[in-house]
């Protein structure tokens, strides 16, 4: 659905109408695209665009950009763009192709666009809460997309009640994530004087008080700005067209647009394109705690992070894994797609052929619809189907990137034992998830981890696997080659980046429910519901 917000309009963020859905979610509102009908895996994070150019098809380049990026969010998309004296937002539910077509895209004409890709971390997955987020300010206009999850958002929801009045009310907030927390706090900012500030000026005041994991790009009618945490956990580069610059969440939705890679956005940096040239603040020391979970499987296997490429990382921690957890077996197969690298990286290590045992189905892929009773009894077989030709009589070693609740490789241990395998030896590229992560991938929760009540020989009883075996922490940071201080492993050893509020103030659900925990919580709540 396409939303106009002229600019300088009092409140234009609440010109916005329930759209009719153009696709079915999942009975708890969120989206599935594991191997397993119903199945919750480690989500991913949301993904972030945008592109100042003048003469170029700014809405083309981050359609494009969101398309290599549509693996960090299924949930929603939007593209917000400026023609320098208004900004445009069209935004929906669905994956990027499904709310984008020529017709939407060539009505989006400008030279600033930002664009986003959602995975709900915080706020439910309804089209209020998809993005960009749009406010007035009192210079035009903002819109503005977020990647990763804060931590402390009932600070930030006081700091919007706290807002100077707008027509005698506090300024509005629609939705209910974090990301529309920052969106007011960066149009509503006052000099000395008690004259608005312009966005730049607002950010650099605003930045530092935001805590928590955020890749930021956002735009007023003519400058784009892009900005991120100071331990730069999720990942944002620099790219450079022939007549402007990028800025996107992977160094792989630089090379779909013709980008150039120029370099990463650094932690703690804050940065304005505009027709002056680029400009570059620092709002916060870096204190560099990447998360090695996009190494593991959130990005792309085509993007480098910090230097390192994330597919000669996986493969990496195949050999590894190999070298750590050996296995008397006659073949190495993968499940598809992430498992991938990690399985030819222990073949190439332990010398064991690799094969192709399982074929996905790519077509059902990140899928909307979801499967009829008698389509979930048969499972997995939904998205792989066994080559039993291959698999017949082998003993096989099966490489996956991590295990959640465990249900998907009981599902496919299971397959593959019917499919005639002799053994089935289960290998995981990453530690045994035993924690919760609050900056932006939604695992289950603690109590649904698998590792968290159950030893590895235990899990592997319970998969129905001949045998079970992690990489270590230290052999799945050595094949980043970031060293280990320098990266966030907090879902793996419980050792996070940085202080975390009570328990009762953090939550996907926090800015959606009053907590009986106490009166900040209540208070963030209320603040997202004043007039």
């Amino acid at each position: 659905m396409r939303t106009t917000a002229p600019s300088g309009i009092p409140n234009s963020d609440q010109w916005s109408i329930s759209p009719t859905l153009g696709c079915v979610p999942r009975g708890d509102g969120r989206l599935s695209h594991d191997l397993l009908p119903g199945e919750k895996g480690p989500q991913d994070a949301c993904g972030v665009f945008g592109v100042w150019a003048p003469g170029e098809e700014v809405a083309k380049l981050t359609y494009f950009g969101l398309y290599a990026l549509q693996h960090r969010g299924q949930e929603s998309a939007g593209i917000a763009v400026s023609n320098g004296s208004q900004i445009l937002v069209f935004k929906d539910m669905g994956l990027v192709s499904q709310v984008f077509d020529e017709t939407s895209l060539s009505s989006l004409q400008g030279h600033i666009a930002v664009g986003h890709t959602r995975y709900s971390t915080t706020g439910a997955s309804v089209w209020e809460n998809s993005q960009p987020t749009f406010r007035a300010t009192g210079y035009g206009s903002i819109a503005l997309g977020h990647n990763g999850n804060l931590v402390n958002t009932a600070e930030l929801a006081g700091m919007v009640a706290d807002l100077p009045k707008e027509n005698g009310h506090t300024p509005r907030v629609s939705a209910t994530n974090d990301s529309d927390l920052i969106t007011p706090l960066l149009a509503n900012q006052m000099d000395d004087e008690g004259k608005p500030l312009t966005v730049e000026a607002a950010a650099v005041k605003v930045l530092p008080a935001v805590k928590g994991a955020f890749s930021l790009v956002f735009m007023d009618e003519h400058t784009l700005y892009a900005a991120r945490d100071p331990q730069g956990m999720r990942p944002l580069v620099l790219g450079r067209l022939e007549r402007g610059w990028v800025v996107a969440s992977e160094s792989a939705a630089l090379d779909i647009c013709g980008a150039s890679f120029v370099r990463e956005i650094e932690p703690g940096e804050f940065i304005a394109v505009d027709e002056n040239g680029l400009r570059s603040t620092r709002f916060a020391e870096a204190k560099p705690k990447g998360c090695v979970f996009e190494y593991v499987y959130l990005a792309r296997p085509d993007t480098d992070i910090a230097g390192r490429n994330v597919y000669l990382s996986r493969v990496e921690m195949g050999r590894t894994l190999a070298r750590e957890a050996p296995a008397d077996a006659d073949l190495v197969i993968a499940t598809p797609e992430s498992g991938t690298p990690a399985a030819i990286g222990y073949a190439e290590q332990s010398g064991i052929p690799f094969g192709s045992g399982l074929v996905k189905n790519a077509y059902v892929g990140r899928t909307f619809i979801q499967p009829s009773q008698t389509i979930r009894q048969l499972g997995i077989r939904l998205k792989l189907n066994p080559l039993r030709e291959v698999i017949r009589g082998k003993r096989l070693v099966v490489v996956d990137d991590s295990i959640v609740r465990g249900n998907t490789q009981r599902a496919l241990v299971k397959m593959l034992r019917e499919a005639g395998a002799a053994e089935v030896h289960v290998r995981i590229s990453s530690p045994p998830v035993k924690w919760p992560c609050f900056f932006g991938i939604d695992f289950a929760t603690r109590a649904e981890l698998i590792a968290n009540g159950m030893t590895i020989e235990e899990i592997g009883k319970s998969l129905g696997a001949d045998s079970l075996s992690y990489i270590s922490i230290d052999g799945m940071i050595e094949a980043t080659t970031i060293p280990k201080q320098n990266l966030c492993r907090a879902c793996f050893d419980g050792e996070y980046p940085m202080d975390l509020p009570d328990p009762e103030l953090l939550g996907k659900q926090l800015l959606e429910t009053e907590l009986a925990a106490g009166p900040a919580a209540t208070a963030a709540a209320e603040a997202l519901r004043r007039p």
